[in-house]
């Protein structure tokens, strides 16, 4: 079976196609439950996120996968496969480690992919979806994620979506100190632009999400005022800044929400950027006066700048994966020999167990134990070596030099010269 990678991510495919490619909680489960049961299917694991959709799997049949991915999101193959990018064999194992090691992120060496790559191997082992192959691809991706961080500058500085979006905002408003921010989700993204925001002086800050335990203990965190969606209307005026990051299958802000905030607001102007797949605020908030929306495409510009600057450190970072695809691939070379080993170790015991077994039965009948070991030594060396002498003298036979060069090598006899 081949190794295979298979998906769509920001640099193929629009926002709008990404999000209906998305697994959310609740389709994920299924997805890993139908993948295995796909003809010529071995493992399988599932990667989603705002700006990817990736499965990496075992599988001889490239087309059913990308068949059932198309299906599963009930679109039709002519909607997704013009998006998608197909890897196999070395190319899938170097995508893997560019990917846990950010440098196939929008934002360059970003950290926040490799905590999610972590996760959907995690899923996938909880859900009985991995087996050796993967398994050792993954813990080799996490290891040269780690080597490349400790020994290259491509975390440094870090940034993410979420840095990008307030570096957005900073470049809009004089001073984001005086700004007041709702936060719409309480995730590891929301988290991540809390402490940008904290960074750059922002002290007024609210917290809305699906659950209220989950944004309280989030508010504390970074001294913020926690709510549920539910009270989103009646507050919603008050910001200046909204960025949404949920995992909702529905837009949580729409227009006619957004049009009473500014009306409240005396038409104060309101930034909102959107950082959920799918999106969290309705594309049609855009067109509303003093109401400006970005999305995670949008961000694009600011990413090619921070992508500017980690270019030498992604180019050690890319000799470096190059070499651990390489040191990947001789083992799944390595692989192939395994079964044989195996089998040649149990043939060779169950003839040493055959004649051991009958030796002892002759001691015990009372034989001459000199001679039972010198009848047990010779017949095991006769049985061991009937099978490379016979493919020796085969070969000679057949006049196959290099054959016979080929067996003498593998039986330790290429060096003649050495008793």
């Amino acid at each position: 079976m081949t190794l295979l990678a298979i998906g769509l991510n920001h640099t193929t495919a629009p926002v709008a196609l990404r999000e209906k490619v998305a697994f959310g909680p609740d389709s994920l489960p299924r997805a890993l439950a139908e993948l295995p049961a796909l003809p010529g299917m071995a493992e399988a694991v599932v990667l989603s996120t705002c700006n990817r959709t990736e499965i990496f799997c075992q599988s001889d049949d490239v087309q059913t996968v990308s068949h059932w991915l198309a299906q599963f999101h009930e679109l039709t193959d002519d909607e997704l496969t013009p998006y998608l990018y197909i890897y196999q064999g070395d190319e899938a194992i170097g995508h893997l480690l560019r990917v846990a090691c950010g440098l196939d992120s929008m934002v360059l060496g970003e950290p926040q992919i490799l905590g999610q790559l972590k996760q959907a191997y995690t899923q996938a082992r909880q859900a009985g979806t991995v087996a050796q192959l993967l398994d050792k691809l993954f813990q080799h991706g996490f290891r040269v994620a780690k080597e490349v961080r400790t020994k290259t500058e491509i975390g440094a500085n870090a940034v993410s979506v979420a840095y990008a979006s307030v570096s957005l905002a900073r470049h809009i408003f004089p001073t984001l100190s005086d700004t007041k921010v709702m936060l719409i989700g309480a995730g590891e993204t929301i988290e991540l632009v809390a402490t940008h925001l904290k960074e750059q002086g922002v002290h007024n800050l609210m917290v809305a999400n699906r659950t209220l335990a989950r944004a309280e203990s989030l508010a504390q965190q970074v001294g913020a005022k926690a709510m549920t969606l539910e009270a989103l209307p009646d507050n919603l005026h008050e910001a200046d800044i909204v960025i949404g990051s949920t995992a909702s299958p529905l837009p949580i802000i729409g227009k006619g929400m957004v049009e009473r905030a500014l009306k409240a607001r005396r038409h104060r102007p309101m930034f909102f950027v959107d950082l959920a797949v799918p999106r969290d605020i309705e594309s049609e908030v855009s067109e509303l006066d003093d109401a400006f929306l970005y999305t995670v495409d949008d961000l694009q510009q600011i990413i090619d700048e921070n992508r500017a600057k980690r270019e030498a450190a992604a180019q050690e970072a890319e000799a470096m994966v190059l070499e651990q695809v390489q040191v990947f691939a001789h083992w799944i070379k390595g692989l192939s020999a395994v079964d044989h080993i195996r089998d040649y170790r149990h043939h060779a015991d169950a003839i040493r167990q055959e004649l051991l077994g009958k030796a002892q039965a002759q001691l015990a009948a009372g034989g001459d134990p000199q001679q039972i070991l010198d009848k047990l030594s010779s017949q095991l060396t006769n049985r061991l070596i009937h099978a490379p002498t016979k493919a020796l003298s085969e070969a000679g036979k057949a006049g196959d030099l290099a054959r016979l060069d080929s067996i003498a090598g593998v039986l330790g006899l290429d060096n003649r010269e050495n008793p």
